[in-house]
């Protein structure tokens, strides 16, 4: 069982992570794709974060959420591996269209980082259910 304080934290995360998600959307609609795979980025950056609040391990490096989120959830079986590879690929995608301006995202791609942060939220909220953290 968690504090009720590490409780709240997870549902800030998890109401950042929809934020993220909404933003996403958006910039989607206006066109501006590498604000939404950005935006899809974080909105799984911070559902892992809501997961490794669970055990007080909630980090602000990206490198940091992503290692003890597979060292944590992947490796222990908690969540199964594909989600290690959807977090990996929206990093890669958020990291390419942020520092890289020779990338041009396109609806494509931003509709599929979309998606994966989308059912990366719905497996982290699934989870936080099986831990009994939420209803």
């Amino acid at each position: 069982m968690i504090s009720g304080a590490a409780r709240e934290q997870v549902i800030k995360y998890l109401a950042r992570a929809r934020q993220a998600l909404s933003a996403a959307e958006l910039a989607l609609a206006h066109d501006d794709y590498i604000t939404a795979v950005n935006r899809a980025y974080y909105a799984t950056f911070y559902a892992a974060n809501a997961l490794l609040s669970t055990k007080g391990l909630e980090r602000s490096k990206h490198s940091g959420v992503i290692a003890a989120f597979r060292q944590h959830f992947i490796k222990t079986g908690l969540i199964e591996a594909e989600y290690s590879d959807i977090y990996g690929a929206v990093m890669e995608d958020r990291a390419e269209g942020d520092y890289n301006l020779e990338f041009d995202a396109d609806a494509d791609q931003a509709e599929r980082d979309m998606a994966r942060a989308q059912r990366f939220l719905v497996r982290a909220e699934h989870a936080l259910q099986e831990m009994r953290i939420l209803p």
